[in-house]
């Protein structure tokens, strides 16, 4: 069985809830998922340029190993670096980490093709 990180953007360190806005999202949550057991878990600080550190939110996600990312949306830009990178970008259906990777292991997530509508 092969073990797949996830990554969410979150709103705290407790990755209690997805934040609303993927690039300004304070963390980033992971998760190390295999079959449909979570077997490794962790929260990392979003230090990117939004943040006065460097890079772009997909760089350090990528950063930390991303394969599949699920989020309620983002633009259109940051799916481009997504794919060019190789890792799935997948809409959220909850507000909450865990349920979402619920979700991810059922099959029932499906893929984001569109940007969000507000200014970038």
């Amino acid at each position: 069985m092969k073990m797949v990180k996830i990554v969410i953007p979150v709103s705290d360190e407790r990755a209690s809830s997805l934040s609303e806005h993927f690039g300004r999202a304070p963390f980033f949550a992971w998760f190390n998922v295999e079959g449909k057991q979570i077997v490794d878990r962790g929260v990392a600080r979003n230090d990117s340029e939004h943040f006065g550190g460097s890079g772009h939110p997909p760089e350090r996600m990528a950063a930390l190993g991303a394969e599949v990312v699920i989020t309620l949306g983002m633009g259109m830009k940051a799916i481009e670096m997504f794919q060019e990178r190789r890792i799935a970008v997948l809409e959220a259906i909850s507000p909450s980490p865990v349920q979402n990777i619920v979700a991810y292991t059922s099959g029932l997530l499906k893929e984001l093709t569109h940007g969000c509508l507000h200014e970038h």
